[in-house]
């Protein structure tokens, strides 16, 4: 060995047995830290089973679909991990896939991972559909996801037949009937593209679904339940070089922990931030506070098969008690607003213009009572320690309206949704927010209400009219015919076995430091793309 390769060898050794942090520091992209009210209320990543607003917010960023969504702008649909996609048919969708996609494991993307993202993951290994097709979609890793997992899928996919690979890099998704929302479910993050071959090796469901392998900008480094959830900058990312290094999301439950924290330097970001306490932030010229009213609905749910409220026109007379206007403009500063029904400006040919919420009525509501022949029974109200922005204010309101019409209405505070959900004797009226991933009321209404949605799987709310409605809808493709038929459910939901109340269209405000140039989502999810961030501004 020359003296020349010694020292290269040497030198090579060295490199290899350097501290850690003298490789780190090679990197000079900055890390930010982001407090957030909740991570995830399952803990866990994997977006079917993790369909909460929390969960939105933090999956894009390692999990992405074959359409993704212009989160920043309109919310109209925009090319992911297909770079296009066709109609073949009423029943068929044909997608190129973008090449040279690697996972964070550092393989590449292919076809059969697409096949097993929308199979096995989130049918099991029989793949047993809601179509009730047992397809090419089968594997053979061994994990059964759980219930609530193939619960969503058939929610989200309730006519899938088959995924076909068509030729190398063009898939065919097939429908067993005509569906004209075909491509806004695919856009759903239910169906991201994850790696069959990292699910097969991980040792459990749940150790995949702490630590999904997506293909996302950043990969998840560590999940902390119930403390913070950490990601890392994936280098290979086909959509070009992460601007962080890292992104460290920490729970801090309390508004003002999160406000102080980004004044002390603690925190560069602050979710989920109250409209009066906008102004507080702002007071210091170093932070500014970005958002708007967002794709979702923030809704009361009702439990009729409560003792008191099975009654319809005591649930009636619930939603006439409550001066929602008061509510926005008192809670919200009129940053907000209130939709007509379960529905959003965005469904575009689907939207009932026309359409009248009920009205604040307390006449009305006192009437109905009455002829409820109700004397005052306990109704309890589960309630959650602000999950939602103004979660604890607003329930007080609204018990405040509902006594003042003579409801009995009792707050019962819950630690966690399973709490609020679980089937036990006093389950009447909880918090519930309905969120629509795409334009049209197949992605809002009919994702909570309806055949095996989560009210009826939770033994909640169920209304066979309602359910054969809503499958007619799914299935007609004329666009008259189906906006008739949306208005039929919403009649049926809101006015006549009223299974929510409509409160007003959910807003997200976010806090951050002025120096960051970053735009606030129109959804729940966070955009940390080097599109959508930059330093020094």
């Amino acid at each position: 060995m020359t003296a020349f390769t010694r020292r290269v060898a040497l030198l090579a050794a060295g490199a290899a047995t350097l501290p850690r942090f003298a490789v780190s520091q090679a990197d000079q992209r900055p890390s930010l830290t982001v407090a957030v009210q909740k991570i995830s209320n399952s803990n866990t990543l994997e977006p079917p089973r993790e369909q909460s607003n929390v969960g939105f917010r933090v999956s894009g960023l390692y999990a992405e679909p074959l359409i993704d969504t212009d989160w920043t702008g309109d919310l109209s649909p925009t090319p992911g991990l297909a770079t296009a996609w066709r109609r073949v048919d009423d029943r068929t969708v044909e997608f190129d896939l973008r090449e040279g996609v690697r996972f964070h494991d550092g393989t590449i993307m292919t076809a059969e991972d697409v096949v097993f993202s929308f199979g096995e993951r989130l049918f099991g290994t029989g793949a047993v559909t809601a179509a009730g097709r047992s397809t090419v979609l089968a594997g053979t890793t061994g994990k059964e996801p759980p219930a609530e997992v193939i619960a969503v899928a058939r929610r989200s996919y309730p006519n899938i037949e088959r995924i076909e690979v068509v030729r190398p890099g063009v898939i065919r998704y097939v429908s067993a009937r005509p569906d004209v929302t075909l491509e806004g479910r695919i856009q759903q993050n239910v169906g991201v593209i994850l790696s069959r071959a990292a699910f097969a090796a991980a040792e459990s469901w749940l150790a995949w679904a702490r630590r999904p392998v997506g293909t996302g900008p950043y990969r998840v480094a560590e999940l902390r339940p119930d403390v913070s959830l950490t990601l890392e900058a994936h280098d290979e990312y086909w959509g070009g070089r992460p601007p962080l290094r890292r992104i460290r999301f920490v729970e801090v439950p309390e508004v003002s922990g999160r406000v102080n924290g980004l004044a002390s330097g603690e925190f560069d970001f602050a979710c989920d931030i109250p409209p009066d306490q906008i102004a507080v932030v702002e007071r210091n010229t170093r932070f500014e506070v970005l958002g708007s009213p967002i794709n979702n609905i923030r809704i009361m749910g009702f439990d009729k098969t409560h003792p008191v409220l099975a009654d319809a026109r005591i649930r009636r007379a619930m939603t006439h008690a409550l001066d929602r206007r008061m509510i926005v403009d008192t809670l919200w500063a009129g940053r907000t607003q209130i939709p007509r029904g379960v529905q959003l400006e965005n469904y575009g040919e689907m939207y009932v213009r026309d359409w009248e919420n009920p009205r604040f009525d307390p006449a009305e509501a006192r009437r109905l009572l009455r002829e409820a022949g109700y004397r005052s029974a306990p109704i309890p109200y589960r309630l959650l320690n602000n999950y939602y922005v103004n979660q604890v204010p607003n329930a007080q309101i609204m018990v405040e309206m509902w006594r003042a019409v003579g409801l009995n209405v009792q707050i019962e505070m819950r630690e966690n949704f399973s709490q609020v959900t679980d089937r036990t004797p006093g389950r009447a009226v909880r918090d519930w927010s309905n969120t629509s991933l795409f334009g049209d009321p197949v992605a809002g209404i009919l994702r909570s209400f309806g055949r095996n949605t989560e009210a009826e799987r939770n033994g909640e709310w169920s209304n066979e009219e309602f359910n054969t409605v809503s499958d007619a809808l799914m299935a007609e493709t004329d666009m008259t015919r189906r906006r008739a038929q949306f208005r039929r459910l919403m009649e049926i939901v809101e006015r006549e076995d009223p299974g929510l109340i409509v409160l007003h269209q959910a807003a997200s405000f976010t806090a951050k430091r002025r120096d960051i140039a970053w735009r606030a989502s129109k959804g729940w999810a966070m955009d940390f793309r080097a599109t959508n961030l930059r330093f020094g501004s």
